[in-house]
Order: C-alpha cells, then sequence, then structure tokens
C-alpha cells in the first residue's frame, strides 16, 4: 500500500445516509440540472477567466464554486480568520467531493489529485486548467519529486490545498494525517492553514449525506445530497500555523491534525462568520 493510498473502514451502506428532512424527487432532478448547468458554464468560461487578473480570477472562481455547492441545494457557513495571502498549504479534512468548492470559497488554490483525473471528461480539463498537480499515488518512489514539486508551487506563492487523511472519512470518525505534503511547506518555509470542515442539518445534527465514501458512485452520491433538505456546510478557517515553528514534518503534522480534528482552537465559543467572499452571513435556512 503506498503512502499515496490510505484507506478509510468508511462505506456508504453503513455511513453516508441521507439525513433531515427529504427534498423530494422533483426538486432533485432540478437541483441537479441546476449544476450541469453551472458546471458547463465554468467548463465554457475556463479560457477567459484564466487570463483575467489574479483578484478577478479569485473572486470568480469563489462565485462558481459557491454556485456548485449552492445548486445542490447545501448552504455555506464560513467562520475564523482570513487565509493568508502568498505561498500557503491549506489542509482539511476530507469528507465529500464538496470539499473541494468549499476550500476555494475560503481561497482559490492549486489542488492536489491522483494523476488518473487527468484523463476524466469534464472533471480533468477543469482540473488542469485549474493548476491541479497532478501525482501518482501508486508509486511510493514519486513522492520526493511530488514533494518537490509541491515546494516548488508554495515557494511561486501559490496557495496549495491537500486533504492529508488521504482518504475521504464520513464526519464522524477522521483518519490519521499523512506527512508528506508537510515536508514541502517545510522546504518552501511557507504557513500551513488549517480548515476543518463538517456537514449539518439546518437544526446543527452533523450530517453525513454528503460523505463520498468507499465505493460509493458519484451519481448516487449526488442523487443523495440532492434529496437531502437543509444541508449546511461549515468551513472553519482555523488560527494558521508558522511551519518554521517546527524541527521536522512529524511535529508540524501532528499540530495540524490536533487543530482540525481535536478541538478546532475556538474552544467552544460562539462561531462567527467573518467576510469571506462566497459564504452565507444571513441566517442559515432549510433550502
Amino acid at each position: 500500500m503506498s503512502a499515496w493510498l490510505p484507506s478509510a473502514p468508511c462505506t456508504p451502506q453503513s455511513c453516508a445516509q441521507a439525513g433531515g428532512a427529504v427534498a423530494g424527487a422533483p426538486r432533485a432532478v432540478l437541483r441537479l440540472l441546476v449544476l450541469v448547468f453551472v458546471t458547463a458554464l465554468g467548463v465554457a468560461l475556463t479560457p477567459v477567466v484564466g487570463r483575467c487578473p489574479s483578484r478577478v480570477r479569485d473572486a470568480l472562481v469563489r462565485r462558481w464554486c459557491r454556485g456548485l455547492v449552492r445548486a445542490v441545494g447545501v448552504r455555506v457557513r464560513i467562520t475564523g480568520a482570513v487565509v493568508p495571502a502568498g505561498g500557503v498549504l491549506v489542509v482539511a479534512n476530507h469528507i465529500s467531493w464538496l470539499d473541494i468548492p468549499l476550500t476555494a470559497l475560503a481561497r482559490p488554490a492549486r489542488m492536489l489529485a491522483k494523476r488518473e483525473v487527468a484523463s476524466w471528461p469534464v472533471a480533468g480539463p477543469i482540473a488542469a486548467r485549474g493548476g491541479t498537480l497532478f501525482i501518482e499515488r501508486d508509486r511510493l518512489r514519486a513522492l520526493p519529486d511530488t514533494v518537490a514539486r509541491i515546494a516548488d508551487a508554495l515557494r511561486a506563492g501559490a496557495a496549495v490545498v491537500a486533504f492529508p487523511e488521504g482518504s475521504t472519512w464520513c464526519g464522524r470518525a477522521q483518519g490519521p494525517f499523512r506527512r508528506a505534503v508537510f515536508q514541502a511547506a517545510l522546504d518552501a518555509g511557507v504557513p500551513v492553514q488549517p480548515v476543518r470542515i463538517s456537514y449539518r442539518t439546518a437544526g446543527g445534527v452533523l450530517s453525513t449525506a454528503p460523505a463520498f465514501v468507499g465505493d460509493d458512485p458519484l451519481l448516487a452520491s449526488l442523487w443523495r445530497i440532492a434529496m437531502t433538505r437543509g444541508t449546511v456546510a461549515e468551513v472553519e478557517v482555523l488560527p494558521v500555523i508558522v511551519s518554521g515553528g517546527h524541527p521536522h514534518r512529524k511535529s508540524l503534522t501532528e499540530e495540524a491534525e490536533a487543530v482540525i480534528v481535536r478541538g478546532g482552537g475556538f474552544g467552544g465559543g460562539p462561531r462567527i462568520p467573518h467576510p469571506i467572499p462566497g459564504g452565507d452571513r444571513a441566517p442559515v435556512r432549510a433550502a
């Protein structure tokens, strides 16, 4: 088993379950049609957006990602600190395919993805044009080169998003963080930005409906999310970690994991939304 191919015990049968109120088939179909439209619009505009100034491009990417999430009936609540400018390694727990556009709402960034994604229809071209760093997860020998390419992107001032668990979990449990990607932050001398993602019903109860785990087909995941009413995605931008304060990647990994998985750094106090573009700051209502 490669270091890039960890597994999770979560399965769609035991973990990914619709929660909260049911939206109904007609509304679910409408949501999926809107999702197809928003996705197609993004594909069509990708060449134009890529030529825009960075500030404009980031704003457009945020709007598109917000549209993807809202299309399937999921509302967004963003809390915490603003992600710093310049090179930064953004790390988050991994539950769903929705995590990708959600992290972009905090800050548009280059993603890590397995090399096979480059050959996927629709998603492949979008990922490539978005600057995705494709990695060979099943070849341990390729790991040093992967770390070097991530470090180069960070030194160049890019934000890079990674999900150190290496696999999706349902949200009721989390996996241990892999250390390799944190070596890139140390090598580049950039900070690590922890982000914690969770999904809840409109009433605040943990929801596993968005979980995309095990052998769950994408269409089944899309349908389950679209059929669930009132899902809220919570994105907590946690205090930044200065990588230079750590002697090695083990301690840096342990701090990031502790912040995200074991407490989030909020101390149980109230979560005050801040003005990150793309997040809903109005009271959350059922979609």
